[in-house]
């Protein structure tokens, strides 16, 4: 955890709300300078709250040569990045028939923002010899695939597989110095879960993500899988157990929603 060093950089991507804000002030409160990023030109007003440490930056990370040019500013402004966290998405949706705007919307910031941000600042997180950690934003719903929302699904599966992959060159590359980790969120109480009123007693806040993302990073884990208020570990466990069962066993697609496997399903998580 010495990236978390006070005095270090992060940057953090989708930083005017949510998990993202909070995870800037949980690093400002560690005595690390922040960069915020967001394409909402309220990020200026939130780093501002955050004091000296904080710096907002309006930047869309669907655009590569934009996240470049960021990278290399804050590189001339602040020097070496010791924690990313590619956190900025949408909700898009979007079903597998729906249009190619949303679509393109929905990719191009979920997955290629990702994207983007990786390949914008990790190649100098690596030659920097300092230590490193990288935190990518998945989704429970890029594992478990509940229909209704195809897009959004997809780029987290994307992110998943991603992030997956960057922690095996980072190994190879820097074996433990830099390091990449996969957040996936429960229920969480934010403006794209309809967070403007009264929280839901089911959903934790993103202060709750955010204690948890550094607890769990602390503890070596890849996967960083959040419970919520109604969602147990041991519930989400069984729930992605049975989808990758769909391949194992030939299952229908997205057979926990079947007809014909939904008395099966029930039955398998009362067990």
């Amino acid at each position: 955890m010495d990236a978390l060093a006070p005095g270090n950089l992060a940057v953090v991507t989708g930083a005017a709300s949510g998990i993202g804000l909070a995870v800037a002030k949980r690093l400002v409160g560690q005595g690390l300078r922040v960069c915020l990023i967001d394409r909402a030109d309220a990020v200026h007003a939130r780093a501002a709250d955050l004091g000296d440490r904080a710096t907002g930056f309006v930047v869309d990370v669907g655009d590569r040569a934009a996240m470049i040019a960021l990278a290399g500013q804050v590189a001339a402004q602040f020097g070496p990045v010791s924690f990313l966290m590619n956190n900025a998405a949408i909700d898009g949706g979007a079903d597998a028939l729906s249009g190619p705007e949303i679509w393109d919307q929905v990719i191009g910031i979920n997955l290629m923002g990702v994207v983007h941000g990786v390949q914008s600042f990790v190649p100098a997180m690596i030659d920097s010899g300092l230590p490193g950690i990288i935190v990518n934003t998945g989704s429970k719903q890029g594992i478990t695939q509940p229909p209704g929302n195809t897009a959004y699904n997809v780029s987290k599966s994307g992110v998943k597989a991603l992030t997956e992959g960057l922690a095996h060159t980072l190994l190879e590359q820097t074996g433990d110095r830099v390091t990449a980790h996969l957040l996936i969120p429960g229920f969480t109480f934010t403006g794209m879960t309809g967070g403007n009123g009264e929280k839901p007693a089911a959903a934790w806040t993103a202060d709750q993500v955010a204690d948890f993302l550094f607890e769990q990073t602390a503890a070596g884990d890849f996967y960083i899988l959040c419970p919520d208020n109604a969602v147990t570990r041991a519930t989400d466990e069984k729930r992605m157990a049975w989808a990758m069962g769909d391949v194992i066993e030939n299952r229908p697609a997205l057979s926990r929603w079947h007809p014909r496997f939904k008395d099966a399903f029930a039955a398998y998580m009362e067990e």
